[in-house]
């Protein structure tokens, strides 16, 4: 096939405006690159060999417009990813959140992992709190992603022997059975974890969230989105909770109430009212 995918002006115009409209990602002249080779692939797979017939497929169809973003939206994690926000999690967070739960009795920390990928981020928040959590204690954690494929990895809970890196030997032994090719997450683990189909630019419907994870994933959107999801994150989040996102991201100069915190560890930002 010829390469018939390369977008004009008034093609990518159309594509990013969608593309924004539907899930907040802002495509502009530096990345327009990367939707371009997306586009190149999905035409590929489909047989179609017109931008211009695609993008009507997209717009009638709406199972093949969640394929195609799922297409466009970049996939790269690690088990244990910035291991100092996970030493903040566990050395400050946890703690904190223990002595402002113990005045009602309440023994539930309740995590959204958002923009999880194929799960190895919520996966290590389960093996931390199971590792340093009291018996009495529990975690739920909601994961989601607007990725269905991604979606489908991460409820599987099937990693090969080279995405296994980050995972302490104790770990590996206590929460992952080894099986052909890989290991997989036992269920003990994946029971404290529900994966959940979620596009950022809505609300989530979920609310008194102890700690959001939501990493490098608003350096996609545009300022008015990231000042959108972050304050939907607000409204999510308990009244005294905690947020951490991508260490290269900031809401510095952005119009939210979350305050700045910065321990031993990482930074990170806090909820109290």
């Amino acid at each position: 096939m010829a390469d018939t995918a390369f977008l004009t002006d008034a093609d990518f115009e159309q594509y990013r405006s969608l593309i924004y409209n539907e899930c907040g990602i802002h495509f502009t002249s530096t990345n327009r690159s990367i939707l371009e080779s997306r586009l190149r692939e999905r035409l590929r797979e489909k047989n179609i060999d017109s931008v211009k017939t695609y993008f009507a497929a997209i717009s009638s169809d709406q199972g093949e417009l969640k394929s195609f973003l799922d297409s466009i939206t970049t996939n790269l994690t690690r088990f244990f990813r910035n291991q100092p926000q996970f030493d903040a999690l566990q050395n400050h967070v946890i703690t904190e959140l223990q002595n402002i739960k113990k005045a009602d009795g309440n023994t539930t920390i309740k995590v959204w992992s958002a923009g999880c990928s194929t799960g190895e981020e919520p996966y290590s928040i389960a093996m931390l709190m199971c590792e340093v959590l009291p018996p009495h204690w529990k975690c739920e954690i909601i994961a989601s992603d607007l990725s269905l494929k991604c979606l489908m990895t991460a409820r599987e809970g099937f990693y090969a022997d080279n995405r296994l890196d980050g995972i302490p030997d104790n770990y590996l032994k206590k929460y992952f059975e080894k099986v052909e090719g890989g290991y997989k997450i036992l269920p003990k683990l994946a029971a404290n974890i529900r994966f959940d189909y979620h596009n950022l630019k809505n609300d989530s419907g979920l609310r008194n969230v102890d700690v959001v994870f939501c990493r490098n994933v608003i350096i996609y959107f545009d300022e008015v989105t990231q000042a959108a999801v972050i304050n939907r994150f607000w409204d999510a989040m308990a009244p005294k909770s905690f947020l951490f996102i991508g260490h290269s991201e900031s809401l510095f100069g952005m119009d939210t109430k979350f305050e700045f915190v910065k321990t031993e560890w990482a930074t990170l930002y806090r909820k109290f009212i």
